[in-house]
């Protein structure tokens, strides 16, 4: 889908629905679903909606199991009392106008016993690394970044059993109301774990040649895409990514392998998150040059992008639309102030995982606020 002569403020069609801007939410982890159980809830409803403006928003990452689970307080997508707490959050969204894809989580490597009655956490392959995340103690309540474990290895039996959790997942998700589903394929968690040399050193069908790296993504892919339809199913990689032990030397011929079966396949898009931190590698116009001309139908990018160098990468058709992740935090009505240039309000980083309303549903909007604050460059974060 070509843009060139677009911009950022022009409509655009994804997953059969007319979108009157190129503006998305991108899915950024809040940790503040209802304990125990995790259970979304009405106070997620009204970050949400109150954020619908955006084109498209893309929910926080959701586990599709307990087995996929690696934060404390993210919230679940497989018990009827996840689902019913969901349709809160779509029922607000879709009454605000806005359209919702759920992002469908396993973090796999990435996740502590706690979380697991003691049991280690699962992965390709039972290797180290170089990974942290945010557990809240349970008898201080305090919530802190703790070191993941070596992981265990999946048997092929439990594989087949993680897919069949994606399928269920999809189906959940449709029975919540949502327009669609983002499958969680970047960043290092489980999909990512199986696309990357460093992470799978498996030497059954699952592992070794770029094919059977590459098998568990396909098959979680098709399994949500029969369930759901490929209309409404769309994944998100991370080329780029060298942190928490994914430095693939392979990585990017094995993801422009993956992005030919996705065209195949006619998913509703391909989101492209891309490394935001200092010094971090550049995804580079070469690449991106590649990702298209295997892959016509919508493109999302994310990772640190202010609205010229979006105009940019819609300019050249490199994407179709932006996600935003951190603005969306402070500012409710992103999009008005990025349309109209005005002044964005900083978020207040200490309440950006787990609480309550304040710094998640506190923020006001520009026509209610005297005096906005200016904010840097903030990153995505999911």
């Amino acid at each position: 889908m070509s843009t060139t002569a677009s911009s950022i403020f022009s409509p655009t069609v994804v997953a059969g629905h007319t979108l009157a801007h190129r503006v998305v939410m991108a899915p950024m982890t809040r940790a503040r679903s209802t304990q125990p159980g995790d259970i979304p809830n009405a106070l997620n409803a009204r970050y949400y909606a109150q954020r619908a403006g955006a084109a498209l928003i893309v929910t926080e990452a959701t586990q599709i199991s307990p087995q996929g689970k690696g934060y404390s307080f993210t919230p679940g997508i497989y018990s009827p009392e996840q689902v019913a707490g969901w349709r809160l959050t779509t029922d607000a969204v879709h009454a605000a106008g806005g359209r919702i894809f759920a992002q469908l989580w396993h973090v796999g490597r990435m996740s502590h016993p706690d979380f697991h009655d003691g049991q280690l956490p699962v992965a390709p392959s039972a290797v180290a690394f170089d990974g942290q995340i945010w557990k809240v103690d349970s008898d201080t309540g305090i919530g802190a970044m703790v070191d993941s474990p070596t992981p265990r290895a999946l048997a092929p039996e439990e594989i087949a059993e993680v897919i069949a959790d994606f399928r269920r997942a999809a189906r959940n998700a449709m029975e919540a109301g949502f327009d669609g589903v983002e499958i969680h394929g970047a960043n290092g968690y489980l999909i990512d774990q199986f696309l990357r040399t460093t992470s799978n050193l498996r030497t059954d069908e699952y592992g070794g040649s770029r094919e059977n790296r590459l098998r568990f993504l396909k098959e979680v892919v098709n399994a949500v895409a029969n369930e759901i339809g490929a209309d409404r199913t769309a994944i998100r990689l991370a080329p780029f990514l060298t942190a928490r032990g994914m430095d693939c030397p392979d990585i990017l011929p094995t993801i422009l392998d993956a992005v030919e079966f996705l065209q195949a396949r006619g998913i509703a898009y391909l989101h492209l998150v891309e490394a935001d931190w200092e010094d971090a590698p550049q995804f580079t116009e070469v690449f991106r040059q590649a990702i298209r001309a295997r892959y016509t139908r919508p493109i999302i990018v994310a990772g640190k992008y202010d609205k010229a160098h979006a105009e940019w990468m819609l300019s050249k058709g490199y994407a179709d639309l932006v996600a935003f992740g951190r603005p969306f935090i402070a500012n409710p009505d992103f999009v008005r102030r990025l349309a109209e240039g005005l002044p964005l309000a900083a978020f207040d980083a200490s309440t950006l995982f787990g609480g309550d309303e304040r710094g998640y549903t506190d923020y006001p909007s520009l026509s209610n606020t005297a005096t906005p604050v200016e904010v840097s460059n903030a990153a995505d974060v999911c």
